[in-house]
């Protein structure tokens, strides 16, 4: 999750850069970096022992690729599109607490005061960046980039939930390269006419750089590295891995001045890491919400 993180974190400077420095449209580069994913995994496939998916689990894959991949990465690049690195990888962070609430209702996972504590300083710093942003006037915030980023944590989140038991079923690179597989049939259909438009004689060196990059490491490495983790951890422990990519992309973003960090930022990195903190550790006090059977059958606090 470490390794996979690090990775992520260049994935809003890099992909800002490109979108930049080019006439590759968000959908474009995310269906680069899908269809890479595919490929690079189908190839992976020829190396490792050969599984056999059931057909009832087709279905599931295919469907775990759309909250996994297709709706994380289009909103999350077309966001990065709109505002700064820096604020995307930010929003990354509110995973852990958005993973908690889809958690509580469907895995019935305790809510407790301090976890209510956690999410409201969480979404505290996220909605003071999404303001600030909004208000400043900054041509590098947007607040449709920043809920686009927001979309996108909480399309991962389901599949960090729902899809839990499926994942432990099979390799990552079974998982991945079908999932991907699938990703990349829903995509290019939808971004053929962009990609078929771009000279790409003229693109620049760095930019073909920048793309291997986000397939190779950003995508393959990463994707292959997070199923590992899920099946050694909880939802919220994995989610809770994050709040690196902040921290790798403030740093590449202010290095190559693509972005600054004001005091709001600063403000709003310090409640949403703050939250993250509190949701993901254990203290021995705790008070659980009563679930909506018990509240029909009249159950009273």
């Amino acid at each position: 999750m470490l390794v996979a993180n690090f990775a992520w974190g260049f994935l809003s400077p890099l992909s800002k850069a490109v979108l930049l420095n080019s006439d590759v449209s968000p959908l474009a580069l995310t269906t680069f970096r899908i269809t890479g994913g595919a490929i690079t995994f189908w190839i992976a496939s020829l190396f490792v022992k050969r599984e056999s998916v059931e057909r009832r689990d087709m279905l599931m894959l295919a469907l775990a690729s759309i909250f996994a991949i297709v709706f994380n990465q289009v909103s999350f690049i077309k966001g990065v599109s709109l505002t700064s690195p820096i604020d995307a990888s930010i929003i990354t962070t509110t995973l852990p607490i958005i993973t908690m609430i889809v958690s509580a209702f469907y895995l019935k996972e305790a809510i407790t005061w301090k976890k209510i504590v956690g999410i409201t300083f969480g979404a505290s710093g996220a909605l003071l960046l999404i303001v600030s942003g909004h208000h400043s006037g900054s041509r590098s915030s947007s607040v449709w980039g920043d809920l686009l980023c927001l979309l996108a944590q909480f399309s991962f989140t389901i599949y960090l939930v729902w899809f839990k038991g499926l994942i432990g079923k099979y390799s990552p690179v079974t998982l991945m390269k079908w999932m991907f597989t699938f990703a990349s049939l829903f995509c290019l259909p939808l971004s053929f006419n962009q990609l078929t438009t771009i000279n790409y004689s003229l693109l620049p060196t760095p930019v073909y750089f920048d793309i291997a990059f986000i397939v190779l490491a950003g995508t393959f490495l990463g994707y292959l590295l997070i199923p590992i983790g899920q099946r050694n951890l909880r939802p919220t422990e994995v989610s809770m891995y994050n709040y690196l990519q902040p921290v790798v992309a403030s740093v590449l973003s202010l290095i190559w001045g693509m972005d600054t960090f004001g005091v709001m930022k600063g403000i709003a990195v310090a409640l949403v890491f703050s939250g993250v903190y509190i949701v993901t550790q254990n203290i021995s006090f705790q008070f659980s919400f009563p679930s909506f059977k018990k509240i029909k059958e009249g159950y009273r606090i």
